[in-house]
């Protein structure tokens, strides 16, 4: 009798001696694939009348329209009529802001002269979609969310008009570009950078 006792403690004993072991030691040995789509939303402040899921799926849904746009550069005149050059100052190159929010193309300010002014022009242009995407000039070469536009000072130039193509955006005249640093594609409602693209002196 005793022996069998004893043989059923044992067995209560190495039963969770070798569950722990194995919880502890499988990871070694054993491969767990997990192949997760990155969360379109981890930047965003969700209002008040949505849910994340619901800001995630208006993301989505926004990421597979295109919505290709084709602007030629504006003529710019000088004061007795005669056509002139527009003068490139300050451009760069958009990137991606993460993984899933990706940006391509040139962003340049060019100066049209005296009755002109300025313009920003994105050309070779390409950004992933998303809900009521806004062009913004920044006062920061690299602003990676709402609270850094919010510190550095930024004037938007509308609507993005569309994520794909060569497309115009008036500057307006009281817009100081000594302190302009970057051009920034944002979604509006949730406030997610979409792509950066730091300025710099033109040197073409």
């Amino acid at each position: 009798m005793l022996r069998y006792l004893l043989i059923g403690l044992g067995i209560l004993i190495v039963i969770p001696v070798a569950w722990f072991a194995w919880w502890l030691l499988s990871p070694l040995v054993m491969t767990n694939e997990v192949n997760e789509d990155f969360p379109l939303a981890t930047r965003a402040v969700v209002p008040a009348n949505m849910t994340m899921t619901e800001v995630e799926d208006a993301m989505a849904a926004a990421a597979n329209l295109e919505r290709p746009v084709d602007e030629a550069m504006p003529d710019s005149s000088g004061s007795a009529g005669s056509q002139t050059q527009p003068q490139a100052g300050l451009s760069g190159q958009f990137r991606d802001a993460d993984s899933f929010h990706k940006g391509s193309g040139s962003a340049t300010v060019y100066d049209l002269g005296s009755e002109g002014g300025h313009i920003l022009r994105l050309e070779d242009f390409r950004v992933t979609n998303g809900p009521d995407l806004r062009v913004l000039l920044v006062n920061a070469p690299n602003p990676e969310s709402h609270s850094d536009l919010d510190d550095a000072g930024y004037i938007e130039l509308g609507k993005l008009k569309g994520n794909v193509g060569s497309q115009n955006y008036d500057i307006p005249a009281n817009v100081s570009l000594a302190d302009v640093q970057s051009v920034v594609i944002y979604c509006n409602p949730f406030r997610v950078v979409f792509s950066v693209a730091t300025l710099e002196t033109s040197t073409g």
